[in-house]
């Protein structure tokens, strides 16, 4: 882009602000722009001129600068004068860095990679009506790379080997935790410093664009963790970038977070036109099939605190940026991390709403975790964690979440948090995951909760897969394999859950038992789901409904999954006195796929 509309970029109705800024490489060489209204003077410097300073050229509050030297994949810098005296920056619209702790940008060619994913992008969808299954993972550790002295694994080399791992467990979407440029190994990528770069951790913005075209050649999508709220404090990046406070707040009791980073001044419309560009080019460069936006219950209230009232202008920008998002990539996922009570998060703008296509639900996921860390004798006065979710649920558009974050910081992982010993807490996690996958809503799962890893994640280690060896961890996996397979397959575990005919409670007062029974119902099919909580055999009684009998899908008390259950090849249940009977052993679900008439024998 040679020309930009500045009125539309002050104006904030800018979603592609990255064609214009940033370094473009040409056959003639490289142009170079940089936004810094207050900037005194700002020299540009690089390997093409050996990191001699040369003046860039000042156009109302734009910097620019010609070299017909500076070729792709060459290092440089902004030289800023300000008030602040000489501070050296790495481009804000740069489209790749080098590796930590250096911050010099790199010139690059977003169109080097010519993606070949035009069929899958066609038939892409929000899946509202189909499964969504997500698996959420950090790249640097999931595998480690023995002969990368970080234990790194590139784009390109991780490639096959997660695709694969993703097919044979039955998920449908990967979800990266943020991939934009960071410093700090342990912030996870939430406190970016390049938020148009990839992280060179991994390698090159070209071996990203591959890896995300080859999860689409195996109908795979993927998610990019986006952070629209804060940004890095480092000295050498967005903060005071032309000598004020450009980007953030003035000083004040809200320029900076809760995690020390800057927070974004939404209110300034140059701002929000960087962050929507932003958006807009991990989904249009990248091809990213979705962005889930980190912290977004901090950007809805100042400071995250309900009592210090609604962030009118973050809540505006929100709703542009949604708007414009939905606009440019219809089918692509927008999916708000919110922990708050804030309405119409997921209705459309043109309704008030916020325009995300999907919320997180954490009440789902602090009730249900902390219920399972009762002891099973006081789980009756709890029993409302388990049945609350449906009270609400259809107030928005909700996916279950499982995340990164609940498996950090003392909290312990999935299996961790099941009371009891060892032993115990194995049939309590494959009753809890049987109700996740068996409860309305879209599905996201930390990396290792799907082998019942027992350490808490640190990013500096990879997965425990060494623990596959022991029967418990291998059995759960096959066990969650099954489950996720049943959940992508069976059409009333998923569509139509936002429609409140498609799910009917069957005994939800059990609290003395805590026993549970629902059932799903979707394209004429009916799924009965029954659940016992409790440390001791239940035998759930419930009416017929018009079903002649009850054919089981899965056991999570099955021997073949390390239960007490011995499996048999088909167990049916037949009605007696209008009610079906059915025993459920000691912390165990089973489903049931209930029949309206006998099946016709095949020929």
């Amino acid at each position: 882009m040679i020309y930009m509309d500045m009125h539309e970029f002050y104006m904030g109705n800018v979603f592609d602000a990255y064609e214009f800024f940033g370094a473009h490489p040409n056959l003639d060489g490289t142009v170079f722009r940089t936004f810094a209204p207050s900037a005194e003077r700002i020299t540009i410097i690089g390997e093409w001129n050996d990191w001699q300073e040369e003046n860039m050229i000042k156009d109302g509050h734009v910097w620019s600068y010609f070299s017909a030297k500076a070729k792709k994949g060459q290092m440089y810098k902004y030289v800023i004068y300000s008030s602040l005296g000489r501070v050296e920056h790495c481009d804000p619209y740069g489209f790749a860095m080098e590796l930590r702790p250096n911050f010099a940008s790199i010139i690059t060619d977003l169109d080097e990679y010519k993606f070949t994913d035009s069929e899958w992008l066609e038939k892409r969808s929000k899946n509202y009506n189909e499964p969504l299954n997500i698996y959420e993972v950090h790249i640097g550790s999931w595998h480690t790379d023995p002969d990368n002295e970080n234990g790194w694994y590139s784009y390109s080399d991780i490639a096959d080997k997660l695709i694969k791992y993703v097919k044979k467990h039955h998920y449908t979407h990967i979800e990266f935790m943020p991939l934009s440029e960071h410093p700090a190994d342990c912030s996870w990528g939430y406190q970016n410093t390049g938020f148009f770069a990839p992280t060179s951790r991994y390698g090159t913005p070209a071996q990203l664009m591959k890896l995300i075209d080859k999860c689409h050649k195996n109908d795979i999508g993927v998610i990019m963790d986006f952070v629209p709220v804060h940004f890095a404090m480092d000295g050498y990046a967005l903060a005071k970038y032309d000598g004020t406070c450009l980007y953030e707040y003035p000083d004040s009791d809200v320029t900076i977070s809760e995690w020390g980073t800057c927070n974004f001044i939404h209110s300034r419309r140059e701002v929000c036109c960087f962050l929507q560009s932003a958006a807009n080019y991990w989904l249009e460069k990248y091809h990213f099939d979705g962005l889930r936006m980190d912290a977004i219950s901090r950007a809805i209230y100042w400071q995250g605190d309900p009592e210090r009232g609604v962030n009118k202008c973050t809540v505006d920008f929100l709703k542009k940026m949604n708007s414009g998002l939905h606009a440019l990539h219809p089918t692509a996922m927008l999916i708000a991390e919110d922990s708050t009570a804030f309405p119409k998060v997921t209705a459309p703008v043109e309704y008030d709403g916020l325009g995300f296509d999907y919320k997180w639900d954490l009440g789902w996921m602090n009730d249900t975790l902390d219920y399972f860390r009762t002891p099973p004798a006081e789980r009756k006065y709890h029993h409302g964690k388990i049945t609350f979710s449906m009270q609400y649920f259809y107030n928005e558009l909700y996916l279950l979440p499982i995340s990164h974050d609940e498996n950090v910081h003392g909290k312990a992982t999935v299996i961790q948090k099941m009371w009891g010993d060892y032993d115990v807490k194995f049939p309590q996690a494959r009753a809890f995951y049987m109700y996740m996958y068996s409860h309305p809503g879209k599905k996201l799962n930390f990396m290792g909760g799907e082998f019942a890893q027992f350490r808490e994640w640190d990013e500096t280690r990879e997965q425990d897969w060494d623990i596959l060896k022991y029967p418990l961890h291998d059995s759960f996996l096959r066990y969650m394999t099954d489950l996720e397979k049943l959940y992508t397959t069976r059409p009333s575990l998923y569509n139509g859950e936002y429609n409140p005919d498609c799910f009917k409670w069957i005994l939800p007062d059990e609290s003395e038992r805590s026993v549970f029974a629902y059932k799903r119902c979707a394209e004429n099919e009916t799924t009965i789901c029954l659940l016992n909580f409790s440390d001791r055999e239940q035998t759930i009684t419930i009416p017929t409904d018009g079903l002649t009998d009850l054919k089981e899908l899965i056991n999570s008390d099955s021997n073949i999954y390390s239960g007490k259950t011995e499996v048999k090849r088909s167990v049916k249940i037949k009605p007696a006195g209008g009610e079906f009977s059915v025993k459920l052993s000691p912390f165990s679900g089973r489903l049931f796929d209930g029949e309206v008439f006998s099946k016709p024998a095949a020929k």
